[in-house]
Order: structure tokens, then sequence, then C-alpha cells
């Protein structure tokens, strides 16, 4: 089936619509003059959609009546949204959001007659361990072999999506986003709050790790791209550069005028530290700074290709120190730093 192209008019639900990558997405197909319709949880922050011109619907994934009212109408879908913590305090939250909550929507769009989906997977649904080289499309991760809640949310929410498009004809192109950053990181992400920890000096130390790293405007680009010219049922990788966590880092430092970390940690000595901060956490509520889940993911080189999405889809990223650059940016005029 040929897939069609996005036109002026066509009415669009973006859930996660108000989030660091669904706001990205929702000015993006904005910028093609589509009608937006954002789905937002009743409390979410709204200032990434502030003066834009598009329709705000509130839902939430573990609610399909308030699914269904938000697919009414419309003829595409970019699933953006997902509970995106290293740690929460009732991990099950997690696995309902990201797991149960795609199965729902998309049990809502296909009833709804909606023409196409983008789907938000992760490149944390690919396998890492054992790779020596940077991991592509072909390598997808068992469930039971994901470090932590998150990896196996995002793990089983795309085996419930490939088997809805191979059972039941869901129209869903799979997108896997590596590491964004950029402007409009509002709560923020994970990495987001690596980025203030490091421009506040925060961060004396470093382990021995990597990361792909892509501007959050590219990536949501990149949806954009797949929906016209991925495949149904297809994966498509999109990142930027591979550098190790040092190197990020000292450009984050070089960025801010700070001293770059310069002392690398071993693992072992900070697990005791990980379930310290995880144990206040359960007190506070409060996300913890380091958590087991993320020293363990820290002994793989999480690198990946996005060479299928760059020769299939047209996909390019502009240079990863731009992302730092303009995170930096909007962080000082947003008031955290």
């Amino acid at each position: 089936m040929t897939a069609p192209l996005l036109r002026p008019g066509d009415p669009v639900l973006v859930t996660g619509g108000s989030g660091f990558l669904g706001s990205a997405v929702t000015r993006a197909l904005l910028a093609r003059g589509l009608h937006v319709r954002a789905l937002v949880r009743p409390t979410s922050q709204r200032g990434n959609l502030e003066g834009l011109d598009c329709e705000t619907v509130h839902g939430d994934l573990t609610d399909p009546a308030s699914l269904r009212a938000a697919l009414q109408g419309t003829r595409y879908l970019f699933h953006v949204a997902a509970d995106y913590r290293l740690w929460a305090p009732d991990p099950a939250v997690i696995l309902r959001v990201n797991v149960e909550g795609t199965r729902a929507l998309m049990r809502e769009a296909m009833a709804a007659g909606v023409e196409r989906i983008v789907y938000t997977s992760s490149v944390a649904a690919l396998k890492v361990a054992g790779a020596t080289a940077p991991v592509d499309e072909t390598a997808p991760l068992d469930p039971a072999e994901a470090i932590g809640t998150y990896k196996r949310s995002k793990t089983l929410a795309e085996r419930v999506v490939e088997k809805m498009v191979a059972q039941d004809g869901l129209p869903a192109v799979i997108v896997s986003p590596s590491t964004p950053i950029g402007p409009r990181d509002i709560r923020p992400t994970p990495t987001g709050r690596i980025i203030l920890d490091a421009a506040r000096g925060k961060i004396p130390a470093f382990v021995d790790t990597g990361l792909n790293f892509a501007h959050v405007d590219d990536i949501a680009e990149g949806h954009l791209l797949a929906f016209e010219r991925g495949q149904i049922g297809e994966r498509y990788i999109l990142g930027g550069e591979n550098l190790s966590l040092e190197a990020f880092l000292a450009e984050v430092a070089r960025q801010t005028g700070r001293r770059a970390p310069r002392i690398k940690l071993p693992r072992a000595p900070l697990f005791p530290l990980a379930w310290g901060a995880e144990a206040v956490a359960r007190v506070t509520g409060k996300e913890p700074l380091l958590t087991a889940d993320a020293l363990r993911m820290s002994r793989y080189m999480m690198f990946f290709t996005s060479a299928k999405a760059e020769r299939e889809l047209s996909y390019n990223a502009r240079p990863w120190q731009e992302g730092v650059s303009d995170a930096l940016a909007w962080f000082r005029k947003a008031g955290f730093l």
C-alpha cells in the first residue's frame, strides 16, 4: 500500500503532545499545515503548547473511553506518549501505561478507522549486550533480558504493536528514537537532568558508558518521514551520533564554561549509593539521581545506527552539539539554569 502524504488540514492525533518529543512532533505537523489534536493528561504541563494553533484534549492511556473520544474524526495517529522513567515507586504503573495503554490505544484506533499510525518505540527495545558494532533494527530485545521496568515495558509494547500489525492489519510504522536532546525538555527527561546537573557543576565524575544522541527536532521530523515513506510493520532507528558519556559531559562543560569531569568511577562501589538513593526516593516520592538499573545499563555502550532510516526515509540528523546548545539555551530561558 502506498503511504499517504501529510496534507494541510488533515486531522491527526498526537499522544503525549505536550511532552518533550511529543511537542516536537506536534510542531513538525503544524509546520506542514495539519490539524493537530494533542492528547494530554489533565495534570500535564502545557507550556510546550503555548502559542501553538492546535487542539488539546484531555485523556489518559489507562482510560480507553478518553482515547475513543480523542480519536473521533482523526485520520492519522502519532503515538508518542510514554511513561519515560527509569525508576518509579510502583513499577507496575510504567507497565500499565506503556504496554496496556498502547494496546488499548491501538484497538481504539482500529475501531475508529484510523488510516495510518506512527508508533514511537525506543532503542531501549533493541539488544546491545554482546554487540561488537552499532546495533541496527535486526536485533530485537527479548523482554526477559531487558534491564529495568522501562526497557521491559517498551519491548513488550513493541511486541504488542508488531502482533497487531501481523494478525489484525494494524496500519502502523514503528520508529525507535535514540536519546533525544534539545529544547522544551520540560519535565525534564533523565537525559535532560544529566545536562542540567552537568551545567550546574554537579557531576564531578562519570562511568565508562556511551549513548547515541540526536536533536529532538530531527527525531520529530523522522516521525513524519516514517509516516510518508515507511513500510507498515517495519522498524526505523531515529538516532544521531554515538559517543561516550565522558565526551558528552565534556561538551556540556565546554558550552557552560565549566571544567569537564575527569574522574572515571568503577560501577560496583556505586550500587550501595544507588540503593540508598532509591530508598530515600520511596519516602520522598522524588526520582533518585542514581538508580541500580541505570548502573546496570551503563555496562554497555548503547550505540546504534540510523543507516536504514537514512537510506529508506532520507532521515538526517544535525551535529549533536547543536542539541546540547539548544537544550542549554531553553533551560536558561525557562529558568532551570
